[in-house]
């Protein structure tokens, strides 16, 4: 069904406030038009690109919240927190993140990604990873979005608290890692 340019504009700005974290890819797919159009409406009415949406979101909330390092400091962009409980980092795959030869992302950005998630996580002024435990369960392209996802699993004999994050690539699972934190405070029960 094709849509008048303001009809379509109008379901874009409604779409993407209820679901501000959308790709112009996706968009464009909803709307049955190409990414350029997509780009030009969101031109047209003022709406920041994705990665811009999501910094917006995370400075403004998330530096409120943060307290064991700053959020300029997380690999990748938190989109949901709730400290000492869970949250979730958007990172998308771009040619720094890439081995140039073969256009697959190297480990220690995956990694990054995770270590720092479940940093920002820990609620206290200092939070150190003690130990990891990883698996990279397939490799990422160039391009591809990672979402990392970390749980508060409680703490471990040795007073850590254990952190797990997956990693998913649109609902496939591509890296689990479990995080032993050192923090500076016990956590008060």
């Amino acid at each position: 069904m094709k849509r008048s340019k303001q009809e379509r504009q109008q379901l874009l700005k409604e779409t993407i406030e209820q679901t501000p974290f959308i790709t112009d890819d996706d968009l464009a797919k909803k709307f049955n038009v190409s990414i350029q159009t997509i780009r030009l409406d969101r031109m047209e009415l003022a709406i920041p690109e994705l990665r811009e949406r999501i910094r917006s979101v995370a400075t403004n909330h998330w530096n409120e919240k943060v307290k064991a390092l700053a959020i300029d400091d997380v690999i990748g962009d938190i989109i949901d927190l709730e400290l000492d409980q869970r949250a979730i980092s958007i990172l998308k795959i771009q040619r720094e993140h890439v081995f140039s030869r073969n256009k697959i992302a190297r480990g220690h950005h995956l990694f990054a990604q995770a270590n720092s998630l479940a940093v920002a996580l820990i609620n206290d002024d200092l939070a150190l990873t003690a130990k990891v435990v990883i698996k990279f369960i397939r490799q990422v392209k160039e391009y591809e979005q990672v979402v990392a996802k970390a749980v508060v699993d409680g703490k471990t004999a040795k007073g850590l608290t254990k952190v797990n994050v997956n990693s998913f690539v649109q609902n496939e699972l591509v890296f689990t890692g479990e995080f032993h934190m050192y923090r500076s405070t016990d956590e008060k029960e």
